[in-house]
């Protein structure tokens, strides 16, 4: 049997998220009323640089379990990562210990997070992986879109990769949806479907929190 990861594990990192993230950046936190206060949930969050899952962990108003590449869990990072209830992906293969985790973190009523671009580019969901969709049609789980405005490389940065220090880093909670037709189909041209209708909504969300924040 799989085991799942720590939900206790998962608060403990928030906490952790909550004291680095407000004590390096300014954090502005819109719409975190808009999070379903119990029942499984996915954040679906543009990925565009490195702080963007600790941003969110930290932030959010649940503990969250983050899919997180298998690459980051080097050294030190490998204990202290799944420590905190995060899931180690391999995304080169079909990770079926990943899914099987994921699944019963929905299973039992948490949070998981996904950066549905698959990896760091423009934080613009323009190109999405069939996974999210699997996901929230497999669970049920409502999706909420979360966009993560302010973490890319600017002037007077001290470490690449991340924002300067002290600057405002917004995140922006979408309101909720289903990701299903109601069929409860889970076929490949349902999953492209339903791939669609989020890449839709997630776009949507983006444009608006952009617009919020005039970033």
């Amino acid at each position: 049997m799989t085991e799942l990861p720590s939900v206790r594990g998962a608060e403990v990192g928030r906490r952790i998220g909550v004291g680095l993230m407000y004590g390096l950046w300014k954090p502005r936190v819109l719409g975190a009323w808009r999070v379903p206060t119990t029942g499984p949930v996915i954040f679906a969050v543009n990925h565009s640089h490195a702080i963007d899952g600790p941003m969110v962990m930290g932030v959010a108003p649940r503990p969250t379990h983050f899919l997180i590449k298998k690459e980051a869990f080097v050294g030190p990072l490998d204990p202290f990562l799944t420590g905190i209830g995060q899931l180690k992906v391999d995304r080169d293969t079909t990770d079926r210990t990943a899914i099987t985790r994921a699944l019963g973190v929905l299973d039992n009523g948490g949070v998981l997070g996904i950066f549905p671009e698959g990896t760091r580019g423009e934080g613009d969901f323009a190109s999405l992986r069939a996974g999210l969709a699997y996901f929230a049609v497999r669970s049920g789980a409502p999706i909420v879109p979360v966009a993560v405005l302010g973490s890319s490389d600017r002037p007077g940065r001290l470490i690449k990769g991340l924002p300067p220090l002290r600057s405002r880093v917004d995140v922006v909670f979408g309101e909720p949806f289903d990701a299903g037709d109601g069929s409860g189909r889970r076929t490949r041209k349902a999953l492209d479907e339903a791939t669609g209708r989020i890449q839709k909504q997630l776009a949507a969300h983006l444009e608006n929190a952009r617009r919020l924040t005039r970033r």
